[in-house]
């Protein structure tokens, strides 16, 4: 069986058309702070970061102490990182957890697709594993499209399941099986590029 966390540190750097997925970086700060401290970007999230200083602890306390799976979303055309996409592996029964945030700024245009496209390719292609879920606040309607133009299937709400600012909310979980993302249709299949 191969070792998935060094196949994760081969594919630490992934690119598709217009985005590059990398390794968080205090460099990042100031980026991740425009959408941190956004009220309506981490409505489903967490309290919306008071100052710089509390992102830059975000990034050291979670993204460099365990770095493994959590990526910037960055574009190319600017250097700008715009976003997080994380991917939690699950060994146990060869699955893979999704979760991402984006940049209020950027929505509506495709990117957290992208992005999802090519963690998809990763789970499925090199890292040779069975399903992918996510969740989601099911009053996130943003959300629940870009898991459904991933081609992954709601399979059920869970009720009171997710705590966000004190309060408890339903979450809609959906995932995508191999043989599904396997047989749909790729024409727009983003590219994994792995680096060293």
């Amino acid at each position: 069986m191969a070792n998935t966390n060094l196949l994760m540190v081969q594919h630490g750097h992934m690119e598709s058309e217009r985005i590059v997925l990398r390794p968080v970086s205090l460099d990042d700060a100031e980026d991740m702070y425009e959408y941190t401290s956004d009220e309506e970007t981490t409505r489903y999230l967490y309290d919306p970061h008071k100052d710089l200083n509390r992102t830059k602890n975000f990034i050291a306390n979670y993204f460099l102490e365990e770095p493994l799976g959590k990526y910037a979303i960055v574009l190319k055309e600017s250097n700008k990182m715009i976003g997080a996409i994380e991917f939690r592996i699950h060994e146990s029964n060869k699955c893979g957890e999704l979760g991402y945030t984006l940049n209020r700024n950027f929505w509506g245009k495709g990117y957290m697709t992208e992005a999802g496209r090519l963690i998809l390719e990763l789970a499925f292609n090199v890292l040779d594993l069975e399903r992918v879920f996510a969740e989601c606040d099911v009053i996130n309607a943003a959300s629940g499209k870009v898991l459904d133009r991933l081609g992954m299937k709601c399979e059920g709400i869970h009720r009171k399941s997710h705590m966000t600012k004190g309060t408890l909310f339903d979450s809609a979980y959906y995932s995508i099986l191999k043989e599904e993302y396997l047989t749909r249709d790729n024409k727009d299949e983003a590219v994994v590029s792995a680096e060293s």
